[in-house]
């Protein structure tokens, strides 16, 4: 039976894998300017240890365009780009790996928080339902297309639940601590959420397992002491105003209409002491938090469309699959009855994976909760296991829950390949724009016919192409310091005027003299003008279009 059972994960890692590498180059159709930046940005500490801008072993950000990025996954990338050249295979291979690692774990995991004891579990039951939880990961559409993409959150979400493994696995062996506190460290070195949810899901753990610390203290403070000196140079840099750039650009306490509503209220009611209390901006914005809270647990974010942003749902299935929602009441219901384990980190995993998201003003998030995964699919398995595989005799015979099973699993598969066939057949057509496609066409169409140019001037309208020059162009980091013309903002944003040929701006100096090519959207050349190439969107709209005077 052990055997059989490993055979079967075997083949969910497979499985995992193939969901996660197969077109993994094509499908998403581009990189958005935030993969690029992590390609080139690892392409460049490959070559000298140098981010883009010339710091030397950046360890709390790299600068990039001025929101100051954790910068693990950029050092993540430097071996597949040594391996496989700088490409959007390279670049996206990190969070497919960990991705398909986060399968392996979350089984481990499953079977960690159902343990009835550190040295005793209930074997057949609990290592099924683990059996069950990585499968439904494995094809879940939420974490196949965060995988898919260099999204930093995927890998700092393999961090988090590897971290939470750890540390439930050192009841039994008190070494495991040390790679949870790691492990915790690195995600905060990920993802800028993490940074939230680590710490309070290390409390939390502390608080549940804290018999057991104390019992191993001298292990447990040398654990705590080597996470401590690798969060050191980060805790520092938190200290600065460009840590919380990224904050200040999307928390809801930096939107002062919501003030401005309250005062307008308060005088409506001619100031008085009951309304003062009822718009009081900090009741006001409780009420925002919980709002934006409670946003990324509905259904139809989770079941019906998803994220309404294509980048993270193909738009016509949840962010988990429908099937999942009786699977997910069940396994609420059963978990809290039975009380299997630690069966209240399941719960504990969504409310404190959801925290952070519901300070930003985009809610739903699927990327800002990602740390939640594996208990929704947690839920899923165990409603799964008790609803279905320990149905008894007196309520079904044995050829009813044959063709139960069989009907189930039916839906299961189909649900599977329709949510596939839409992702690698007909997403990229729809919504190549989302990705910023055309970008590569255009630099292709420069390196074949720019020497024939003294200038290139590049449209800004779209945002941040010089990471793409940069990239498809496999510019030497060298020589793009030493040419590159760059303005900083007070606030921390980074432009790139210039570099060699190219110049990157909105309004481009029309003079017939200059021997150079122009690059625009469609939409803004100008009459009179050769146009040389027009790159067009998968769904054949028109994006960019390169010309001469």
């Amino acid at each position: 039976m052990i055997e059989m059972k490993r055979i079967f994960l075997l083949g969910i890692i497979l499985l995992a894998v193939i969901l996660r590498f197969w077109q993994l180059q094509d499908v998403p159709p581009s990189m958005t300017w935030d993969e690029v930046a992590w390609g080139y940005n690892a392409y460049s500490l490959g070559i000298d240890g140098r981010d883009e801008f010339g710091k030397f072993l950046p360890l709390t950000y790299l600068e990039s365009f001025g929101d100051f990025k954790p910068p693990l996954y950029a050092y993540l990338s430097v071996i597949p780009v040594k391996l496989f050249g700088l490409n959007e295979f390279s670049t996206r291979f990190a969070s497919a790996f960990f991705g398909s690692l986060a399968i392996i774990v979350v089984y481990y995991l499953t079977i960690e928080i159902l343990k009835k004891s550190p040295f005793t579990t209930n074997v057949k039951s609990s290592s099924t339902i683990a059996l069950l939880t990585s499968a439904i990961l494995a094809i879940s559409p939420w974490h196949i297309m965060l995988s898919r993409a260099a999204f930093e959150a995927n890998v700092a979400s393999f961090f988090i639940i590897f971290g939470v493994f750890t540390f439930l696995r050192s009841r039994s062996n008190t070494g495991w601590l040390f790679l949870s506190a790691i492990s915790f460290v690195l995600s905060m070195y990920t993802f800028n959420t993490a940074r939230i949810v680590s710490p309070i899901l290390v409390v939390i753990l502390f608080i549940v397992l804290r018999k057991h610390i104390f019992q191993n203290m001298l292990k447990s403070f040398f654990a705590s002491l080597i996470g401590a000196l690798i969060f050191l140079p980060l805790f520092f840099f938190l200290l600065t105003p460009q840590a919380s750039l990224r904050y200040h650009e999307v928390n809801i306490f930096s939107d002062t209409s919501l003030v401005e509503r309250a005062n307008q209220m308060i005088n409506n009611d001619n100031n008085a002491v009951w309304s003062k209390m009822i718009h009081n901006r900090r009741f006001v914005y409780t009420l925002e938090y919980l709002k934006h809270y409670f946003d990324n647990l509905s259904p139809q974010f989770l079941f019906i469309k998803g994220d309404g942003n294509p980048k993270f749902s193909i738009q016509d299935v949840g962010q988990l699959y429908i099937w999942e929602i009786p699977f997910i009441i069940v396994g609420i219901l059963f978990l809290i009855r039975k009380k299997e384990g630690m069966w209240f980190l399941v719960p504990i995993l969504i409310l404190v994976g959801i925290i952070p998201a519901g300070i930003a003003r985009e809610t739903p998030h699927a990327l800002r909760i990602e740390s939640v995964l594996p208990a929704f699919q947690i839920l899923s398995a165990y409603g799964l296991y008790y609803l279905v595989l320990k149905i008894k005799k007196k309520y079904f015979n044995v050829p009813l829950r044959a063709l139960t099973v069989m009907a189930l699993a039916f839906v299961i598969f189909g649900s599977l390949v329709y949510f596939i066939h839409n992702y690698l057949r007909h997403y990229s057509n729809e919504y190549s724009r989302e990705w910023q496609y055309g970008y590569k066409e255009a630099i292709k169409y420069v390196e074949k016919e720019g020497g024939n140019y003294d200038k290139v001037y590049f449209t800004e309208s779209l945002g941040r192409p010089y990471i793409y020059a940069l990239f498809y162009g496999k510019v030497s980091p060298l020589e793009f310091r030493k040419s590159a013309l760059i303005d900083r903002e007070v606030l921390g944003f980074v432009h790139v005027r210039s570099f060699g040929k190219y110049k990157f701006m909105d309004t481009f100096p029309l003079n017939p003299g200059d021997n150079a090519l122009y690059i625009d959207q469609t939409d803004n050349i100008p009459g009179g003008v050769h146009v040389l190439s027009e790159i067009k969107l998968l769904n054949g709209n028109s994006v960019l279009s390169v010309y001469t005077l």
